[in-house]
This record gives C-alpha cells, sequence and structure tokens, in this order.
C-alpha cells in the first residue's frame, strides 16, 4: 500500500514539472519578407491669416494702482477691436508679479495681452498701428487658417499614399516579387505649423503717439505630409 501510494506521488511531481504544450501555429502566424517603407509630399501654400498679439503692462508700488490702470486700458482695447469687422479678439494671460531689488519686494509689474487674429491683414495693420498707441506689441505673425490646411493636407495625403504604393510596387518588382499587400500604414501631417514672423522690428513697441500701421508681407510656408507603413512582399 505504502509503494502504491508513493508511486502516485512521483507520477503528481513528474505532472507538474512537465513543460508546457507548444503553442499551436494559429496562436502566432509566421511572417516573411516584410519591409518599412516611408514617402512624404511637400508644397508651398499661401499663409492668408494675420495674427497680432498685443499687451499693457505698467509698474509702481501700488499693485491695486496698476491693475486698475491695465484693466481699463484693456477694456478700451477690445471696445476698438470688436468694431473692426472680421478681427476675432481673444485675452490672454493676467499677470501680477513682484519686483525685488536685493531680496525684497520694490514694487509690482502688472499685465495682461491681447490676442488678435483676421484674414483681412489691412483691417489687422491698421487696427495694430492704432492700439500701438497704448499697448505694446508683443509680436505679429502670419499663418495658414484651419481651412486651407485641410484642403492641402487633403492633395497631399493623396499625393503620398501614391507615392508609397509606387515605392511599394518597385521594391517588389526589384526583388522579383509578385506583388505585396499592406500590413500597416500611418499618416502624419506634422501636426500644425509655426506662425511665420512677419514684423519682428515691431516686437515691445508701446506708447507710441503717432505709429504707422505695420508693413506686412504674408509670404507662405511649406505644409507635408508623410506616409509610413509595412508590407510584406508576396513570394514568386
Amino acid at each position: 500500500m505504502r509503494k502504491a501510494h508513493m508511486i502516485a506521488q512521483t507520477l503528481a511531481l513528474l505532472t507538474l514539472a512537465a513543460p508546457p504544450a507548444a503553442s499551436t501555429a494559429t496562436d502566432e502566424p509566421l511572417t516573411y519578407d516584410r519591409v518599412s517603407l516611408a514617402y512624404g509630399a511637400s508644397r508651398e501654400v499661401e499663409n492668408d491669416t494675420l495674427v497680432a498679439v498685443l499687451s499693457a503692462q505698467r509698474e509702481g508700488g501700488d499693485a491695486a494702482r496698476l491693475a486698475d490702470e491695465v484693466n481699463k486700458v484693456m477694456t478700451k482695447a477690445l471696445e476698438r477691436a470688436k468694431q473692426v469687422e472680421g478681427v476675432k479678439v481673444q485675452t490672454l494671460e493676467y499677470h501680477t508679479s513682484p519686483i525685488y531689488q536685493q531680496q525684497n519686494i520694490a514694487g509690482w509689474r502688472v499685465s495682461q495681452s491681447l490676442r488678435l487674429e483676421s484674414q483681412d491683414a489691412g483691417h489687422l495693420g491698421r487696427l495694430v498701428g492704432d492700439l500701438q498707441k497704448e499697448l505694446a506689441v508683443q509680436s505679429v505673425s502670419y499663418t495658414v487658417s484651419p481651412a486651407q490646411r485641410r484642403t492641402a493636407e487633403d492633395a497631399l495625403i493623396g499625393e503620398a499614399v501614391q507615392g508609397f504604393e509606387k515605392r511599394a510596387t518597385l521594391l517588389a518588382a526589384q526583388l522579383g516579387r509578385s506583388g505585396y499587400r499592406i500590413v500597416s500604414l500611418e499618416v502624419d501631417t506634422g501636426g500644425g505649423a509655426v506662425p511665420r514672423p512677419a514684423m519682428l522690428q515691431a516686437r515691445g513697441m508701446a506708447m507710441v503717439a503717432e505709429a504707422a500701421p505695420p508693413a506686412l508681407e504674408a509670404g507662405t510656408q511649406t505644409l507635408a505630409v508623410t506616409v509610413r507603413g509595412t508590407v510584406e512582399l508576396q513570394r514568386p
């Protein structure tokens, strides 16, 4: 009886120690002859949107008085900007920060920014020239509107996909294969383009009694689309 019990224990240990069954061929299909490819397409697109950022800033010892002055200046600027047709108006960050001298607070700095956007450069340019009397011009830049960007990118996607397919067909032929199939495909539009500076000389100008409208030139910028993917070459 004891011998039979020992045999049973030995069989149990052997069962536990046995390696797991090999995976079946259908668990992870084998793949061969896969190649990664990429094709990029680009074109110059006319900038059609002008963006200007201006700010009001005051410094002194009375933070409340400074805030009141900035608020009044910005309110006046907002009222003026909203009168211009086709201009989008947005207030940006509002800051109150201490000014230090020898590690002690010697005063305060209060500031707020205003963002203006329009596809009519003439109207916005004249508005910026008017607002320069009391606001500092932080930047003026051109960019591409979302609608124009989508139109250009749609055309570039078609061009890039065709180029990708042509390159894959060429590769298959060079290697003596009958064709290919696409395993994966990724389309990269590169995200939003950085606005192009249009008036660097105006940066930081403020409190100009008589300021002429800024000289502006829209120019172009390059939009690009890249198609990346993996193809599996068919055997002859």
